[in-house]
């Protein structure tokens, strides 16, 4: 099976990855389902990349019924190391103004309907998220959008809230009176489970409206989303191809080990089966 280092994540508006070279697409299977699509895997500036289209191919899967475990773990069969996601979001500060990119460093989780673990069935994990975003990659990605020649806010705390609709002014206003700077609605769980696969990740968030707490603006819309991520879409794709540049071969960061000090079960308690189904995460702590 093709190997890749960088996994990337594509969101509303990014459905395949210009500028990636040799590709060869591969449909994988997981214990968890189906990934929202075939990935695909190629080289982008000498790096190997595999490209995956979160809501699938014609954007037909909801935030809330993408099998996030599926395709992190899809990631993690390709031997991925780094996750890149690309998301839109809404903006709640004024600064943070539609066409900008945003490499949030904090993020905050108000879904409900969704699995959030791998670890079930028998094995429990309890994994440190206090920083959810890899810095080493959200450098990447800054140092990226600014040689991309993008307006980047290198940090700011992103909301992931359970859509598919909008916020309510009421729910928007509160956000923004939390210090929350942007909204979407897939970063969480799937930067839970990336620390979980001992994967780094990180988000690399285009700003399509101000939500609906902007009085002098019009609601978001989907027309508005869409027409604001056609005109950064180019944009994007550049950044991508100097973020995977500047990644340096080496990781020194927490996210490697994740692991280390989260499992709490005995060996002898697992059942075989939840071991096997969970080899590709655990190996290198049960044998």
């Amino acid at each position: 099976m093709a190997e890749a280092r960088i996994g990337v994540i594509g969101g509303s508006g990014l459905y395949r990855m210009a500028g990636l070279e040799a590709e060869e697409t591969r449909t994988i299977s997981t214990p968890f389902g189906e990934p929202s699509a075939p990935i695909v895997v190629g080289r982008l500036n000498g790096q190997s990349v595999a490209f995956l289209a979160r809501h699938g191919a014609h954007h037909q899967i909801a935030p809330s019924e993408v099998n996030y475990r599926a395709n992190i773990f899809a990631f993690k069969l390709l031997g991925v190391e780094r996750v890149i996601s690309v998301s839109a979001c809404g903006s709640l500060r004024e600064d943070y103004a539609p066409g900008h990119l945003v490499v949030p460093d904090q993020l905050l989780d108000f879904t409900r309907l969704r699995p959030r673990t791998f670890f079930e069935g028998g094995i429990v994990a309890h994994v440190s998220v206090a920083d959810p975003f890899c810095p080493a990659v959200s450098q990447a990605l800054v140092e990226g959008a600014s040689a991309a020649g993008g307006i980047v806010h290198p940090r700011g705390s992103f909301l992931t809230i359970e859509g598919p609709r909008f916020s309510t002014r009421a729910e928007s206003n509160t956000f923004r009176g939390w210090g929350v700077a942007i909204i979407g609605m897939t970063s969480s769980p799937e930067a839970f489970l990336a620390r979980e696969a001992e994967m780094c990740y990180a988000v690399l968030a285009h700003v399509t409206d101000y939500d609906v707490w902007h009085r002098s603006e019009a609601p978001v819309t989907v027309e508005m989303v869409i027409r604001t991520l056609q005109a950064n879409t180019r944009l994007a794709e550049q950044t991508l191809a100097e973020a995977v540049a500047r990644l340096p071969v080496e990781r020194d960061c927490i996210c490697k080990d994740a692991l280390k000090d989260a499992l709490i079960t005995a060996p002898d308690s697992i059942p075989a089966e939840t071991l096997e189904k969970l080899r590709p995460l655990v190996r290198r702590y049960y044998s």
